[in-house]
């Protein structure tokens, strides 16, 4: 083997020698970062939380970037820019609730959203729920405040059992009806649901409502109320009863006898 040949195969080793090394750095960093990154501070406008498949698990974001509904990892029904805040999804990638976070006075005649507003008032709301199963909300924490006009409480719904998918194709089906009045008597039953079973029916509400009145409605399967507990905004308390017509048939007050 002469001086040359000698030479180009140290050459040769030296090249693979650095390859081999680069390749254990880049590994060993690979890992590093596959077990944990550690950040002092960060800004983000948007931050995607996936399974190994990548269906969404968590969606965090600012309102721009924020993410419409999804059905199994399908968007659906009106696109996303509107619900600044998280947005949570069950094991089928499908939307399951969230926590969403508005508040701003009107400067210009025109609110973030694109709204018209009146200017110099306000709007807020801070909503927390929980959706049934291919469904919408059944479980609601909410704030509401409208230039004062405040009510603050919780809320329990009943759903009917029809696939929140399939529904918002019929309406985005009826939508396109050419007839006005045909389009709206379509549109009234499919929001309604039908006679034994109501699209949305709200089965208990609890908190402080825009009369300053401490309340606890409790509603039939229809979502008409049959009992209600009020301490109103001068302190008086009154426990109500009331009919299908929603006519109050007895009250009991804390007047005496």
């Amino acid at each position: 083997m002469d001086a040359d040949t000698r030479r180009q195969l140290r050459q040769v080793r030296a090249v693979l020698l650095a390859a081999g090394v680069i390749s254990v750095v880049l590994a060993l960093g690979a890992f590093r970062q596959a077990q944990k990154t550690r950040f002092a501070e960060i800004d983000v406008e948007r931050i995607n939380v996936v399974e190994p498949d990548g269906k969404y698990r968590l969606v965090l974001s600012n309102r721009p970037r924020s993410i419409g509904p999804i059905y199994k990892g399908q968007p659906f029904g009106y696109p996303g820019g509107t619900r600044p805040g998280m947005i949570w999804f069950n094991d089928e990638g499908t939307e399951n609730g969230g926590f969403t976070i508005r508040g701003s006075r009107c400067e210009t005649g025109t609110s973030v959203d694109g709204r018209p507003c009146t200017r110099g008032t306000y709007s807020a709301s801070a909503n927390f729920t929980f959706d049934q199963f291919d469904q919408d909300q059944i479980f609601v924490m909410n704030y509401s405040d409208q230039n004062g006009r405040r009510q603050v409480g919780i809320q329990i719904n009943d759903r009917h059992d029809e696939n929140i998918y399939e529904w918002v194709q019929r309406r985005d089906s009826i939508d396109r009806i050419s007839d006005s009045a045909t389009r709206a008597t379509a549109m009234q039953r499919l929001v309604a649901g039908s006679p034994d079973s109501p699209r949305v029916a709200e089965r208990l509400y609890i908190g402080r409502d825009a009369s300053k009145s401490a309340v606890l409605n409790m509603r039939d399967r229809f979502g008409k109320t049959r009992l209600r507990l009020v301490v109103d905004s001068l302190g008086a308390a009154r426990i109500e009863f009331l009919d299908a017509n929603g006519r109050v048939t007895n009250s009991v007050t804390g007047a005496g006898r």
